[in-house]
């Protein structure tokens, strides 16, 4: 097979300030190797460790690679670049995951997977060795969420033991620095139509005598907050616009009188929920695009349909502007009419009813042209061209 400097694979490991499991992974990994026949190296990607981590790596047959950038990812990014192998498996240094037992990851890797994610779930987890609020809430809800918003096969999206095709992997430009790493590498490879599959893995509690990295509630929304950008069309788009579609048409309908559907009556009340509702719905659409955009701006690379590709060649300051300017008129129009039938009253008491049921309507207009033009100020902001 033809590899780097004739290396099959490599074993990666983040590192920073793991002094007390290092040594022990790095027996393993070299164990794993020597007993496999694979051709391979130990990588550590040293994060700024300042416990003389890298020392100890050296004296146990481990390659470092120093990476300056801070973060899990920015890590992991570095171990990548720095491996020789044809094939990474990577794995945290804190004794927690099975490196004695990379057989089934690099059976899968051969075979032409692009990458294969551990499944603790499947594998077993030692008790104690994943906390109750990660084993029972964390773990399974966000990877529900990543296999519902991306139609991915894996059944644990945060496993810290995987093994990737580096070439692959490579192509796809990862570039998240935090935790976030971890579901960016499966939500890519599963948009880029990589082989994707997964191989049960044991989890064993880790043997560091301090708290882990991992911050439950930071690192789990960075996790969640990841996937909302990757998924803006199903979680912001079409929902927003079936609010907005419901919302306005309702406020029009009831802009002619009350109605009653299906024996319930509407009326001004229900009008100025559907009004807000409206508004709700178009702050979502607003903010799918103003997601997707950004995205492609920063090269994160989401899947483009042909009619996003129109629409984003035209999302500019000047078209925003322009269609909010035309609504928020719209609004104004309105206003203006009541302010001239007020006036031609004599400036009296006017019947309310009939008064908000023309008033949300024009209010509504007035909103949504605003929104608009604010989010083309803030379009205009996004394409102002940069240096990388």
């Amino acid at each position: 097979m033809d590899t780097n400097d004739g290396v099959e694979l490599t074993i990666l490991m983040p590192c920073l300030n793991e002094a007390e499991t290092l040594a022990t992974c790095i027996d393993k990994a070299t164990g794993y190797l020597a007993r496999s026949g694979v051709v391979g190296e130990v990588l550590i990607a040293d994060n700024g460790s300042t416990d003389g981590s890298q020392q100890i790596a050296r004296d146990h047959g481990a390659r470092v690679a120093d990476i300056p950038v801070k973060g899990y990812g920015a890590a992991l990014i570095g171990g990548m670049e720095s491996a020789r192998g044809t094939y990474v498996i990577m794995g945290d240094a804190d004794d927690s995951y099975d490196f004695e037992n990379l057989d089934p990851f690099v059976e899968r890797l051969r075979a032409g997977d692009d990458l294969v994610m551990g499944n603790r779930f499947r594998g077993g987890i030692e008790p104690g060795a994943m906390p109750p609020l990660h084993k029972y809430l964390g773990n399974p809800v966000l990877t529900w969420i990543g296999r519902s918003l991306f139609r991915s096969p894996i059944k644990d999206f945060h496993c810290g033991l995987r093994g990737y095709n580096r070439a692959s992997m490579l192509n796809l430009e990862l570039k998240t620095t935090g935790m976030e790493f971890a579901s960016e590498m499966v939500v890519k490879s599963t948009l880029a139509g990589l082989q994707v599959s997964e191989v049960p893995t044991t989890l064993r509690k880790d043997g560091r005598s301090r708290p882990p990295h991992l911050r439950s509630w930071r690192d789990g929304w960075r996790h969640l907050r990841f996937l909302l950008i990757f998924s803006p069309r199903w979680l912001f788009l079409v929902p927003g616009l079936l609010a907005l579609g419901i919302g306005v048409l309702g406020s029009l309908l009831l802009l002619l009188g009350p109605t009653t559907i299906g024996g319930v009556g509407f009326d001004v009340a229900s009008q100025v929920y559907l009004a807000a509702l409206a508004i709700v719905g178009y702050q979502a659409v607003l903010f799918a695009i103003m997601t997707k955009l950004y995205a492609e701006r920063e090269g994160f690379r989401l899947p483009r349909s042909r009619s996003f590709s129109w629409f984003a060649q035209r999302a500019t300051l000047e078209t925003f502007s322009l269609g909010g300017a035309g609504l928020f008129l719209i609004g104004l129009v309105v206003l203006i009419i009541q302010i001239v039938g007020w006036g031609q009253s004599g400036f009296g008491a006017l019947d309310p009813q009939a008064t908000i049921r023309v008033a949300i309507p024009g209010s509504l207009f007035m909103v949504l042209g605003a929104q608009t033009i604010m989010t083309g100020m803030f379009i205009g902001i996004l394409t102002i061209p940069t240096r990388s």
